[in-house]
């Protein structure tokens, strides 16, 4: 399964993927532990405004809830199939 989410989402995890794997990097598992908590954070922080959005019927409250809801699948995509080399490049930690 890991493998067919891998191919599917290719093409956004080619943007933080090393295309040499010549660069030096800088990474610890407890990195990839706090990008999933961001992640989950970050999808909370949208379906709460979401909630609220939809509550209040108000449909502008739909772009932050649309931001926040991308960066956390962005987050967990990463942490979940990403590379060590994406997890410190979303870190910006590199020698």
């Amino acid at each position: 399964m890991k493998k067919f989410l891998t191919k599917l989402f290719s093409p956004i995890l080619n943007l933080f993927e090393d295309p040499d794997n010549q660069q030096e990097f800088n990474y610890s598992p407890s990195h990839r532990k706090i990008l999933v908590v961001m992640g989950v954070l970050f999808l909370i922080i949208s379906a709460v405004g979401l909630y609220f959005s939809l509550l209040i019927n108000q449909m502008a409250g739909l772009l932050p809830v649309i931001l926040f809801g991308g960066v956390g699948f962005l987050c967990l995509l990463v942490a979940g199939l990403g590379s060590d080399y994406a997890v410190s490049k979303i870190w910006r930690n590199r020698d």
